[in-house]
């Protein structure tokens, strides 16, 4: 079953629920999934890997406007971004803790034989592919950073 079969499923589920919040959510992640199924010229069906970078973004967008209504006392407005993190958050793969990126990028570092910060491209390249869905990139670029100064 594909992710966009399963949130028209979940939003049914939410509304017979009378649940505000997830249907929100769930609005918000089908209309991305139909946003990019536009952009990549009519096709069927997006590719999970496609289908998680629409989620990440997401996800980025709602802590992003998180943090800013939070730092402007908004937090009528923060509360409804946090709730469709949550939700949006339930779609995307699990999360790494910074351990666990911290020994993939040590054995990354080791497989290119890199040396020096100047090499930082071809880890963060390598990381990147590897961590995809499972780890923010920024976390990534600091972990990075980090092992190779």
């Amino acid at each position: 079953m594909s992710l966009e079969q399963k949130i028209n499923q979940d939003i049914k589920a939410a509304m017979i629920a009378k649940d505000n919040a997830k249907l929100r959510g769930l609005r918000a992640i089908k209309a991305a999934i139909l946003l990019a199924k536009t952009e990549k010229t009519q096709v069927e069906e997006l590719s999970e890997d496609a289908e998680i970078k629409v989620l990440q973004k997401l996800a980025k967008q709602r802590k992003e406007s998180g943090d800013i209504y939070k730092n402007q006392n908004r937090d009528d407005l923060y509360q409804i971004e946090i709730e469709e993190l949550q939700v949006i958050e339930e779609y995307l793969p699990k999360q790494l803790d910074r351990t666990a990126i911290e020994e993939v990028v040590k054995g990354i570092i080791a497989e290119v034989g890199a040396t020096s910060i100047k090499e930082m491209g071809k880890v963060m390249g390598a990381a990147n592919q590897k961590l995809a869905g499972q780890a923010d990139g920024r976390t990534v670029s600091e972990v990075v950073k980090g092992l190779l100064s």
